[in-house]
């Protein structure tokens, strides 16, 4: 079976700009000096030829691909490009095998897998024999955390390299080597103002696919009168408008920005809040999944210190669900305003975790028969319900009986804070052990 290559139409002027001007060195690959830098290891082990299986995972547009063809042309082994969508286990195999009976005539055979978080886990499988024989050298290309979508016995034979998206100042040095060069625009000659210059590049956020593509569109829609094409700011005007926003509603990015959301509001930092839950909202997340961690954060991280953050954040999940977007997201916002800026106490949730881990500890501990129902006689005549005392016939609507399984006896959960309304409940709590101090019997 022909895979297609890396290099097929790479010189076809009718393929997209960021296509025709892919650079074939290292020394025209532009960012991530993090691992090309002079002494890093990935420069090392390309300027080698002592590579292994990898894996490249970043953003789009930061040269994953790019970074696979050149590695393909600075070291002498065999190149195949797989498709993670069109290729089968068969297909993969029949290619394995191929690598194999290479191998065994001293042949390298690098294998290339863009979007390798798309194969399912079957087809995952069938890379693993081969690669921890050493038939051939993997390298894949993802958008997504390796450590949820690849294969824990697959990743453990890759060294995974992290991309980083590109700074303006290397997209601004792409752009100019791009416009430098006679073969991006045949028969037009091209210049661009700077201040037109840097608006691309930050029009891109990090991504040079986004940056070229949009240099080329700006090209194709100008004026070329005498085959010259001048790009200022008011001609870019109309093509960038709105930075495209980089949001996976089921990736990484989605868990890393209700992160940073949940933890701009722990940390009271009210218009870090706003600016991430505008973000998702933007990036066209449920506003009820919002809500609901809302909901979740009024006990877990502010709890009794404001009692009336839960019935807030309820009632705006509530509107949520009455009116949706984008009407519903003024609520979010006051939502997050309020939360941010309510006093914080953990009291509540670590009161939680204390009684979860108690029990996970001591098991079913029976409930003491003073506190026992007892709606039948048999129950009656075993005890159930003897010495109950009832809290309301005495003037402090407190009593001497315990309520704890005596293996349990003077364990304490709830520990308030001195935030907000929490010092209410910690005067309260200390009357209450007074009281106890000065009414109960001590037990023999």
């Amino acid at each position: 079976m022909k895979q297609a290559s890396l290099f097929d139409g790479a010189n076809d002027n009718n393929t997209p700009l960021a296509n025709r001007v892919r650079p074939d060195t290292l020394a025209d690959f532009v960012g991530q000096q993090q691992l090309l830098g002079p002494g890093k290891l990935l420069r090392k082990l390309i300027d080698e030829d002592q590579l292994s299986s990898m894996i490249f995972w970043g953003p789009p547009g930061v040269g994953k691909t790019t970074l696979a063809r050149i590695i393909a042309r600075q070291t002498s082994s065999q190149f195949i490009n797989f498709s993670a969508v069109t290729s089968s286990i068969k297909d993969i195999r029949k290619i394995m095998e191929e690598a194999e009976l290479n191998r065994e005539i001293g042949q390298r055979t690098i294998v290339f897998v863009d979007e390798i978080h798309r194969f399912n886990k079957a087809q995952q499988d069938a890379f693993l024999p081969f690669v921890e024989k050493g038939s051939i050298i993997l390298i894949g290309a993802t958008t997504e955390n390796p450590s949820f979508e690849i294969n824990a016995a697959l990743l453990s034979r890759c060294k995974v390299f992290v991309l980083k998206s590109l700074t303006v100042a290397d997209l601004e040095q792409l752009l100019e080597r791009v416009i430098a060069q006679p073969t991006s625009f045949p028969g037009l000659s091209v210049s661009v103002a700077p201040e037109a210059l840097q608006m691309l590049a930050e029009f891109a956020n990090g991504d040079a696919r986004v940056a070229l593509n949009t240099l080329e569109m700006a090209v194709l829609n100008a004026d070329q009168s005498h085959q010259q094409v001048r790009l200022d700011s008011a001609a870019l005007d109309q093509l960038i408008n709105t930075k495209s926003l980089r949001y996976d509603k089921h990736g990484e990015e989605h868990y890393n920005i209700i992160s940073a959301l949940h933890k701009s509001m722990r940390n009271s930092d009210v218009d870090a809040a706003i600016y991430w839950l505008t973000r998702m909202l933007a990036g066209g997340e449920d506003p009820l999944y919002i809500a609901r961690r809302l909901v979740r954060f009024a006990s877990e991280d502010i709890g009794l210190a404001d009692t009336h953050a839960l019935t807030l954040a309820v009632t705006v999940f509530q509107a949520c669900q009455q009116i949706g977007m984008p009407e519903c997201e003024v609520h979010l916002t006051e939502a997050v305003i309020y939360l941010a800026t309510a006093p914080k106490s953990n009291a509540v949730y670590l009161a939680n975790a204390q009684a979860k881990k108690e029990i996970k500890r001591t098991g079913n501990l029976p409930v003491p028969l003073q506190i026992r129902n007892a709606p039948t006689k048999l129950m009656a005549d075993l005890g159930y319900g003897d010495h109950y005392q009832y809290a309301h016939d005495n003037a402090d609507k407190l009593t001497t009986m315990t309520t704890m399984p005596p293996e349990l006896a003077g364990h304490h959960y709830y520990e308030p804070t001195e935030q907000g309304n929490e010092v209410r409940f910690k005067k309260r709590l200390a009357y209450i052990q007074q009281w106890h101090q000065q009414h109960d019997q001590p037990t023999t």
